[in-house]
Order: C-alpha cells, then sequence, then structure tokens
C-alpha cells in the first residue's frame, strides 16, 4: 500500500498511459525496410521500447537489448525513423483501459499530475493532444529535456522540483524496471502496472507499492491512503 497520500502522481507514457507499439513497430519496420534489411515484428518492437527512441534504433539495429557500442550507420537510422514516426504517431496508438477515468478522477481531487517519459519531446505533446488528455497533466517532460532519462532520477527529481512536490510525497506510475530504478533513486513511492514493456517479466520483481490491475483502480487506492506516514515500529 502507499506509505502516504501523494500529492504529486508522475505517470510514464508508453507502456503506462498508452499503448504505442504498433506505430512503434511500423516506424521501425518501415525504417529497416527502406535499409534493406528484414522487418523485426511488432512482437519484439514491444521488447525493446523503454528507454528511448535512440536505443529503441540501436536494438533494432542489433537485434540485441543492450547494444556495446553504436552501430554502423546509427545517426542516419535514428534520423529516418523518426521522421517515419513522426507521420504515423497516432494511427494505431491507443489509451490503455482505465486510463482516461483515472486522470479524470485525480483531475477532480485536485492532484497535481505530471507525465515524463523517455520519449522525444518532438513527438510527446503532440501523441497527448491527439489523444485527448493533455490537458490533465500540470507539466509534461520529455526525454530530450534532461541529461539523464530514467532509470536516472534526474527526470522524477527535476519534475518535483518544478512543482513544488517534495519527492517522499511523490507517486511514480509506471511499467518498467526503468520507471522502478528512477521512482526509488528519487525518493518517490511506485505503482506498477503489469501489462506494457517490461521485457516480459512480471512486476512483482519491482517491488512497487501497489501493482494496478488498471489504472482506474488507482484514484481509490490513493483515497485510502494515510493522510500522513505511517509511524514506524518501534522496538524494544
Amino acid at each position: 500500500m502507499l506509505r502516504r497520500r501523494p500529492s504529486l502522481i508522475v505517470f510514464d507514457l508508453d507502456g503506462t498511459l498508452v499503448d504505442s507499439a504498433p506505430d512503434l513497430a511500423h516506424a521501425i519496420d518501415e525504417m529497416l525496410a527502406r535499409l534493406g534489411r528484414p522487418p523485426a515484428g511488432e512482437a519484439k518492437v514491444r521488447g525493446w521500447i523503454g528507454n528511448g527512441m535512440p536505443m529503441l534504433v540501436k536494438r533494432a539495429l542489433t537485434g540485441e537489448q543492450w547494444p556495446d557500442a553504436e552501430p554502423q550507420g546509427f545517426p542516419e537510422a535514428l534520423a529516418l525513423c523518426m521522421e517515419i514516426y513522426a507521420a504515423n504517431l497516432c494511427h494505431k496508438t491507443r489509451l490503455y483501459d482505465g486510463a482516461l477515468e483515472c486522470l479524470q478522477q485525480l483531475r477532480q481531487r485536485s492532484i497535481t499530475l505530471a507525465c515524463v517519459t523517455n520519449k522525444h519531446s518532438r513527438f510527446t505533446l503532440s501523441l497527448l493532444r491527439q489523444l485527448g488528455i493533455a490537458d490533465f497533466f500540470d507539466a509534461v517532460a520529455s526525454g530530450d529535456q534532461f541529461t539523464n532519462n530514467k532509470p536516472d532520477p534526474e527526470p522524477l527529481l527535476k519534475t518535483a522540483e518544478r512543482l513544488g512536490a517534495s519527492p517522499s510525497d511523490s507517486l511514480m506510475v509506471g511499467d518498467s524496471a526503468a520507471d522502478a530504478q528512477a521512482a526509488r533513486r528519487a525518493g518517490f513511492m511506485l505503482a506498477c502496472v503489469p501489462y506494457g514493456y517490461h521485457g516480459g517479466k512480471g512486476v512483482e520483481a519491482l517491488l512497487p507499492d501497489l501493482i494496478l490491475d488498471s489504472l482506474a483502480e488507482l484514484p481509490g487506492r490513493v483515497d485510502t491512503a494515510p493522510l500522513h506516514p505511517m509511524p514506524e515500529a518501534v522496538t524494544s
């Protein structure tokens, strides 16, 4: 359970609020086709999403989850993939069930909301607008706006500072190890959804404070969280 009721809730985007894999897979496969390479397919691309477009392209070019070096032709391939994705940003991307209801109910509770993603700012706000959820967020932060991306805590800490929130009063909602590591290192509480792009590993291993089958559950869990942290047990 949550150790206290959060004053700030930060949502990851891809794999948490939206299923963007179909459009990302199209961009990757079209890029590969133009480079004379075989397609990767959506199932494989789903396992590559979560660490930003540059890493996604590196994975597509090498077939490796964590490439050791920048593959040959990477800058040109990245530019090509971004061009293709920009033209097909929201053709098949959809909100996950419960996402809209969650945001609507949290906004009614006057909780500060932010979206923090490793996605490039060229795509983030446009996607949120096309899906009709941009106005729910008091801040939107993208991967290219920071020196370090998640799993580094920098994006969460700087977003909390910008919004005047204490990390200990803040909650990260995500789907991946990158989200979990960023939250823990920033001192945020952590809620995870079991769908999304976590490489097929159960989110239980991420040791979140909450596991949500649907984002629609989150407002109720926030309501039942204590207003103040529970005192630590005293042992003698």
